[in-house]
């Protein structure tokens, strides 16, 4: 039997589809519009902002007076759609065929709406424990805002027994995920006319040989690194997505830079592929200070996004199933916002509706029974009388 949602939890996806949330603009019109909500129904919520106010996370607690809750927490961000052949608006939240189109539709609004469609049932069922609303800002561009809203969290004493990340998974509650390390690095080396090579150290030859170790790290891991089943690369990896430098032919630059980023498994140590990159760069910048004191490395980072490792046999795993159906988990390759709950203290799972193959494309869609089954799971959450034992 095909499964499709009601009316009015559809019409809370299209709404907050139509709101233009890409990271870099402000999240405050949708953020305003689900605390202006939760307000009627008699719900007040928690707003934690970014410094200069301009985005900003929400937590709402659904059944205040309860025991300690469970979260529901998405991002409220999406990616752009700059140079992406589109067949339909992406602010549009087109009904089609069976799927409901546009930006952030399946990363994850379709889950954000369907847990906002049941706001009033969680504030007022009887299940022993509350539901928090957690909603959050840049995910997509570091998952800055979550470790904000944990913040205030904990300042504010509230101690969940479990969350639920919503993020596409097809409704197969997820255990695990990479984590994704990303940094800048920035190299400074010593200009000359290009006929005087031996009187310059060039930045852009420093830094390609610090990418080759770099690749040469990724070629380890892939050799070496013990396998993790069930990842779809069973192994750390190591890329590098941006490099720039240089200013003429004749010239030997002075400067250049690079990104690279590290995708861990849940059982390597990331700190240790960081070291053996500033390692190597501290042997080269060595050699590099002979001709140039000023020469060197400098790097910054970007990102920190852990990577996620639950278990089967914990509760909300077990809950996860049972509401979605589900007898089997599985793990995902993209990052999320779970290591960050889990290294919290809270135990996680990641669920929600849609699949990782829609999110971030052009004509972007989650499909109208992936989010009748969301909608199942939160009727089933709401009517929930205790996490398994």
């Amino acid at each position: 039997m095909t499964m499709t949602p009601s009316p009015q939890a559809l019409q809370w996806v299209q709404e907050l589809v139509r709101i233009n949330t890409v990271s870099q603009h402000s999240n405050l019109p949708l953020i305003h519009h689900v605390r202006d909500h939760l307000q009627t129904i008699g719900v007040s919520s928690r707003l934690t902002y970014n410094a200069d106010k301009t985005k900003a996370n929400l937590f709402a607690t659904l059944g205040e007076g309860k025991a300690a809750g469970i979260v529901l927490s998405g991002h409220t961000d999406t990616v752009p759609w700059d140079g992406q052949d589109w067949s339909v608006d992406p602010l549009g939240a087109l009904v089609k065929d069976g799927r409901l189109y546009g930006r952030g539709s399946c990363d994850m609004k379709g889950f954000i709406g369907m847990a906002l469609a049941h706001a009033q049932q969680f504030a007022h069922s009887s299940a022993p424990f509350a539901i928090h609303l957690a909603l959050s800002y840049d995910e997509e561009v570091g998952c800055f805002g979550v470790k904000e809203l944990i913040a205030d969290m904990k300042d504010a004493g509230i101690q969940p027994l479990a969350c639920i990340v919503g993020e596409p998974t097809e409704m197969v509650p997820a255990i695990a995920h990479k984590g994704v390390y990303r940094y800048r690095c920035c190299v400074r080396g010593k200009e000359a006319h290009s006929s005087l090579t031996p009187n310059s150290v060039n930045a852009i030859e420093e830094a390609a040989r610090l990418v080759a170790h770099i690749r040469g790290m990724a070629d380890d891991m892939r050799a070496h690194e013990p396998r993790y089943a069930g990842f779809d690369v069973p192994f750390s990896t190591a890329s590098v997505g941006q490099f720039q430098g240089g200013i003429a032919d004749n010239v030997v630059p002075r400067d250049a830079w690079f990104h690279y980023e590290f995708r861990d498994l849940p059982t390597a140590d990331v700190v240790s592929m960081q070291k053996q990159v500033l390692d190597q760069s501290n042997i080269a910048a060595a050699a590099m200070k002979k001709v140039a004191p000023e020469a060197g490395f400098s790097f910054e980072t970007i990102c920190e996004i852990p990577s996620f490792l639950g278990s089967t046999s914990d509760a909300i795993t077990r809950l996860a199933q049972q509401l979605s159906g589900e007898s089997s988990t599985t793990l995902v390759a993209f990052g999320t916002e779970a290591g960050i709950f889990k290294n919290a203290g809270i135990p996680t799972v990641v669920c929600g509706p849609g699949s990782i193959q829609q999110a971030h494309q052009p004509d972007e869609y989650v499909s109208l029974q992936q989010l009748g089954r969301c909608e199942q799971f939160m009727q089933k959450l709401a009517s929930t009388q205790a996490l398994p034992g």
